[in-house]
């Protein structure tokens, strides 16, 4: 299926303002994507169809997580984090994704996770940090691009968890071992 099929498709779940974050995702994945030299195509399509999920029925989330066998742990935690694997069934299913690493940049784009591939990085940090977005250090992750893909990740994950942390909500495990990850690949474990 090509682009333009994907976005008009997508345009059709969701509200107005949410279709104008896929585009500044879009945008964003893309120009991390020339970047940091990933194919543009597989982060343009992984743009499109990163929030295909986002406004589904909860019951239905539900039901295919169940149906599907993933990390039931996934119904431990707010709902809000069942878009992003039920969105990666979406993209497969309905719109005949079946590049893995695509779907694991949508699986993925909520918590991050470690071992993230680059397209998975791009993808997390486009969501984050595309133009739409108005928060406290935003434009500071956004000039981070000039230090690398990592540490771009590695800032945005701490800001998330930080974020989660200041507001009382549990912290999925996924999002821990991502830090985690990027922490011991520096040598940072102090004794």
């Amino acid at each position: 299926m090509d682009q333009s099929t994907m976005l008009q498709r997508v345009k059709k779940r969701l509200p107005e303002k949410r279709y104008i974050h896929v585009i500044g995702v879009m945008g964003t994945a893309t120009e991390l994507a020339r970047r940091f030299g990933v194919p543009e195509p597989k982060a343009q399509v992984a743009a499109i169809l990163h929030d295909v999920a986002k406004f589904a029925d909860r019951d239905w989330m539900k039901s295919i997580i169940i149906k599907e066998n993933m990390d039931p742990l996934l119904l431990d935690y707010h709902a809000e984090l069942w878009h992003a694997p039920v969105g990666a069934y979406v993209a497969s299913y309905e719109f005949g994704v079946q590049d893995e690493d695509i779907l694991n940049a949508i699986r993925y784009h909520t918590t991050g996770r470690a071992g993230m591939s680059d397209l998975e990085k791009i993808i997390y940090i486009a969501d984050l940090v595309e133009p739409n977005r108005k928060f406290a250090g935003v434009d500071e992750l956004r000039q981070l691009k000039e230090q690398g893909l990592d540490v771009m990740m590695e800032a945005s994950i701490k800001h998330t968890i930080e974020f989660l942390v200041s507001k009382n909500q549990p912290v999925y495990p996924d999002s821990l071992k991502c830090l985690n990850d990027f922490t011991k690949q520096k040598g940072k474990v102090n004794e």
